[in-house]
């Protein structure tokens, strides 16, 4: 089982929930501070998911399949079919960032336009 996939907790949300502002800001202080946190970790987790999904589809990538071929590869769509089922990774961002399993820190050169 892949890094991404042991890091899905069963009581990550796989559908939309309104989440407290105010839990969100309380974490850094700043909103948008914490919205960029997690967008930034909401990209790490995409590249990593989208690296995973190629490297098993390249086992089946073959430059001469046919028609046929193409479409009786069961294993390729269960894959698929099993990427298509995970969370999003905003979403998965926003649980790990709750939970504290985000390290951030500020940086230096931003205290200069506060």
């Amino acid at each position: 089982m892949s890094k991404i996939r042991k890091q899905i907790s069963p009581n990550t949300p796989t559908v939309i929930q309104t989440r407290s502002l105010v839990a969100i800001k309380n974490e850094t202080g700043n909103l948008y501070e914490s919205i960029s946190i997690m967008s930034k970790r909401s990209n790490q987790i995409n590249v990593a998911i989208k690296e995973e999904l190629h490297s098993k589809l390249e086992e089946f990538a073959s430059h001469t399949d046919s028609l046929e071929e193409v479409h009786e590869n069961k294993e390729q769509i269960e894959i698929s079919k099993a990427y298509e089922r995970m969370p999003n990774p905003a979403l998965l961002s926003i649980q790990e960032f709750l939970d504290d399993k985000i390290y951030h820190r500020e940086n230096e050169d931003n205290n200069l336009f506060r």
